[in-house]
């Protein structure tokens, strides 16, 4: 009973030790894949192993060569991992090219669609939908929830509360969650469909990998946090808006649409100071 008490007892103060004691920039890689492991184990959502290997290869060869050719240094992987693993997840197709294309284009993108040395699109966010756009009728997006199970939807958002607290970006998540749900009940009265039927997609894989990777990326959001509030409330308004006109994968849509303009107003707003203080 004793060793049995210490042992419960010295779990959690080992996972704290872990967590703090880790590289800031390896806590999302830890995280995604504690989402994909939990999310196949229990409920079976990738489509195979060797093609989310695939992406995730594709992902990180992408990112080597362009590091290598554009800036001449070898870049850090996390990212290119994140993002491998998202589109190894989320893409659903017969053939395999989508799990290659996918990656390639959201790693494409940090490098091409840049301002001020800023990416404006999440890569995955950027690929997913290109491939959806590009190929509509051969990839689809995962979209299953956890079931009637609650645990593993639990234990992802412990970790990733924790993890997110420790990167600072926790009220991210947490601004767009509350969002979702209030605007859920705005979707319900004027459809008629129950609350908590529209509240049920938040439960899916797919939306475990949005909200924490992808309305959480640091280098995709606006720096300020009142902005970050904004923008975040602005994603989950034009979710609404595109659930509202039956738009299957509106939260990528409407992270696409309102990310990057939110980015380059802030990038306008800074350039601009001098010029007010100027004037000032």
């Amino acid at each position: 009973m004793i060793g049995d008490t210490a042992a419960a007892v010295s779990r959690p103060s080992a996972i704290r030790r872990f967590l703090v004691a880790v590289d800031n920039r390896y806590l999302a890689p830890v995280l995604v894949t504690f989402v994909l492991l939990v999310g196949h184990l229990s409920f079976g959502i990738l489509e195979s192993y060797t093609r989310t290997a695939l992406a995730i290869l594709s992902a990180v060869i992408t990112e080597v060569v362009l590091g290598r050719l554009i800036y001449r240094r070898w870049p850090h992987l996390a990212s290119a991992y994140i993002t491998g693993i998202s589109v190894g997840m989320l893409v659903r197709t017969p053939v395999v090219w989508p799990f290659v294309l996918g990656s390639v284009l959201s790693i494409a993108s940090k490098y091409v669609l840049r301002v001020r040395e800023r990416h404006l699109w999440n890569p995955s966010n950027f690929g997913l939908c290109a491939l959806l756009v590009l190929a509509p009728a051969t990839v689809t997006v995962l979209s299953i929830q956890w079931g009637n199970q609650v645990w593993p939807l639990i234990e992802i958002w412990v970790l990733g509360g924790i993890i997110l607290w420790r990167l600072r970006r926790l009220h991210l998540c947490a601004a767009y969650v509350a969002s979702f749900l209030l605007l859920a009940g705005v979707r319900s009265a004027i459809t008629g469909v129950p609350w908590l039927a529209t509240v049920a997609p938040i439960t899916g894989p797919m939306y475990q990998l949005f909200i924490f990777f992808m309305i959480t990326d640091p280098r995709t959001t606006v720096r300020r946090r009142s902005a970050q509030y904004l923008v975040v409330v602005a994603i989950a308004i034009v979710e609404t808006v595109l659930r509202l006109r039956d738009v299957v994968y509106a939260p990528l849509y409407a992270l696409f649409a309102v990310g990057p303009p939110a980015l380059l107003i802030e990038l306008w707003w800074d350039s601009a100071k001098p010029h007010r203080a100027s004037i000032e």
